[in-house]
């Protein structure tokens, strides 16, 4: 039987209880307890209210075994016809796996041990016109699994656990933080200006103000206003959105971690990111090791460090005091860019950390030492003001984390602000050379209101960035950051088609 006639066989199931005037998709539903709460409470006899989803139907001549499912567990029903009435054992042959019933009856075991209720009455609370998915197998299903997530929930047990486990991992995150007197605070999603951070946004427009407005590529700016309101410690569990490339590791909508601690530097930072991520380790895993694509992480802290500029020197023979010309001409000198004729300073730094990448151990490190050229909000390190103090955290050979002792100086802010745009606009004229479109950028422009607020004094300040999706990858095991967000974006399904 076709997906059609199936379909069609459940609509005219829905069509004789309409006739019947059985009442269908109620409104009320009646007070109940969790499948689990029942198996965890299981005393034969017991009365049960349940509600849930019908995920197998056994017929045994004037019985039915059925597996009642909802989010704690499942639990066997015992459907007799001369139990549940004359009525009601008419329905029976209209109930479809799929269908959400509620169902009255008692605790009891089979003579095999198994937990079951004898049903003494069910109401159907939602008849499911389509059938569940019996498996998930080959590449196009991979496909499908993303774009209706809910059936990949219905069929496999395992995706379910890893959208709970992500649940722990954020609420762990906030206890965290909590327990040492971080603040829990929302900043706007629309900014005027796109700022805070390296990336190309999303535009929209305002109606009511006229005005054009991008979806935040970062909240940054704005937590840092709030540290000179007085605000020492807050974070923010944030969305953030970039227009940008899709990838394993990539989503244009991601769940970021920021952390901003007032009279702290970097090194608070390295502190806090390693006690926050054993913390969670301990309170959601109960270990201080990961395991990832099967290979063994350990947690155990102190964390290594490595030099940016150590790296890039051995690697290219790139120094902290080259320009962009310079560092492109030795990158080309490697194999790297060799089609180019100029590169801004964030593009030439995004070849270097992804050819670094490949080569990072698995446990968690510390790359630090970055040039003072690519953190325009860091503060430069004392003894080199070539390099900042800033700090990426890699594991698995994938970036987790990014922190810095915050720029809080507003003249030298100004100037930083400045050159970054002038190398973004630079960067525009070459996409515009290239056919590509940089309408997204063209209203990049120095953020004057923060620059204002730091002139009334912001406290030296120690920031930290988290990934979350890729932090919940590295705990789930998976190895794309689309099997951790429940509905990531995708292509319309017909372009999709077509390629096929």
């Amino acid at each position: 039987m076709d997906i059609d006639e199936i379909i069609q066989q459940r609509i005219n199931k829905l069509e004789a209880l309409k006739e019947k005037k059985v009442p269908l998709y109620p409104a009320a539903v009646p007070d109940h307890d969790t499948v689990g709460q029942a198996l965890v409470s299981f005393e034969e006899g017991k009365k049960v209210v349940l509600c849930g989803r019908i995920t197998a139907n056994r017929s045994h001549g004037k019985v039915n075994f059925m597996d009642l499912r909802d989010a704690t567990g499942k639990i066997q029903l015992y459907l007799k016809r001369d139990v549940v009435g004359e009525e009601k054992a008419a329905l029976i042959e209209q109930l479809d796996i799929a269908d959400i019933i509620s169902v009255q009856g008692e605790l009891f075991k089979t003579h095999t041990g198994e937990f079951t209720v004898k049903v003494m009455d069910f109401t159907i609370l939602a008849k499911a016109l389509r059938p569940l998915p019996e498996k998930w197998h080959g590449l196009k299903d991979v496909e499908l699994r993303y774009r209706q997530r809910y059936l990949d929930l219905l069929s496999n047990e395992d995706v379910k656990k890893v959208f709970l486990l992500r649940a722990k991992i954020i609420r762990a995150i906030r206890n965290f933080l909590d327990e040492k007197g971080f603040l829990e605070v929302e900043t706007p999603m629309m900014h005027d200006i796109a700022g805070g951070a390296a990336g190309r946004p999303f535009k929209t427009f305002h109606n009511e103000y006229s005005m054009d407005l991008y979806l935040r590529i970062a909240p940054e700016l704005y937590l840092k206003r709030l540290l000179v309101g007085g605000f020492d410690r807050v974070y923010e569990i944030n969305r953030s959105f970039r227009n940008e490339g899709v990838s394993t590791r990539h989503n244009p909508e991601f769940t970021m971690l920021e952390v901003y601690q007032a009279y702290a530097d970097y090194e608070d930072m390295i502190n806090l990111t390693q006690d926050l991520v054993c913390y969670v380790a301990a309170e959601v895993l109960g270990k201080d090791e990961l395991v990832y694509q099967g290979k063994v992480i350990a947690l155990k802290t102190p964390w290594n460090r490595q030099s940016f500029a150590g790296l890039v020197k051995d690697k290219f023979g790139i120094e902290p005091f080259d320009d962009p010309a310079k560092m492109l001409e030795k990158l080309q000198a490697k194999g790297f860019a060799r089609d180019k004729n100029r590169l801004s300073r964030s593009q030439i730094n995004k070849i270097i950390e992804d050819t670094l990448e490949e080569g990072l151990q698995v446990n968690p490190v510390f790359i630090t030492d970055y040039f003072t050229s690519l953190c325009p909000l860091a503060k430069v390190r004392k003894d080199n003001p070539l390099v900042s103090e800033r700090f990426e955290l890699y594991v698995a050979g994938m970036e987790i984390a990014n922190a810095y002792s915050e720029l809080n100086d507003p003249l030298e802010q100004r100037k930083r602000f400045e050159e970054e745009i002038k190398d973004l606009n630079a960067e525009d004229n070459q996409l515009e050379n290239d056919g590509s479109s940089s309408d997204s950028r063209s209203q990049k422009s120095v953020d004057d209101d923060y620059l204002l607020a730091l002139e009334h004094g912001m406290p030296p300040a120690g920031g930290l960035g988290i990934g979350i999706d890729r932090l919940v990858m590295l705990f789930t095991g998976q190895p794309s950051i689309r099997d951790v967000i429940l509905f990531p974006l995708l292509r319309k399904q017909e372009e999709v088609k077509e390629e096929e």
